[in-house]
């Protein structure tokens, strides 16, 4: 079972209305429980072999729509460098609650900078600059749910 076939399990179940799913498929054990409000917020996975990629477990509810922007609006984006998310997890703009944020908007970032972390199965991962610029826009709010490839960041790279 590919990272795919789960994301697209997880918002199959949150979106169903099923309190808690069990599949079993050959050395894959995968449960799904859900909250009222139809979110996973529980999910074990268990393979028997090792794992290629860590698999995330929050899901994020669907995704509101949001108004058109001018055609102008659009292109002046186009000028700048989307970093993306690069798996399911929460996002978070700070190392710990205790600590200043990674990165605020104007922020300069060299490559290799630290951004932002992503949670994924209580694994903090570290999301890095993949190009030198400064940060334009924050796309998203601490503490929320992220989907893989969600855009987070605008950089421009000038």
């Amino acid at each position: 079972m590919d990272l795919k076939e789960i994301q697209n399990l997880i918002k199959f179940v949150s979106n169903s209305g099923v309190a808690e799913v069990k599949l079993e498929t050959g050395d894959v054990k995968i449960t799904i429980r859900t909250t009222i409000e139809g979110n996973a917020s529980d999910i074990t996975y268990v393979q028997q072999a090792p794992m290629q990629q860590a698999i995330a477990a929050p899901v994020a509810s669907a995704p509101v729509a949001e108004p058109a922007a001018p055609a102008a609006a659009s292109d002046d984006n186009s000028k700048y460098v989307t970093i993306k998310s690069p798996m399911i997890g929460t996002f978070y703009r700070k190392p710990s609650p205790d600590k200043p944020m990674f990165v605020e908007v104007g922020s300069a970032i060299q490559k290799g900078d630290v951004l932002c972390v992503v949670e994924a199965m209580k694994l903090f991962n570290e999301i890095e600059a993949e190009i030198t610029g400064k940060i334009v826009k924050i796309l998203v709010d601490d503490m929320s749910p992220v989907e893989f490839d969600q855009p987070l960041f605008l950089v421009d790279p000038s």
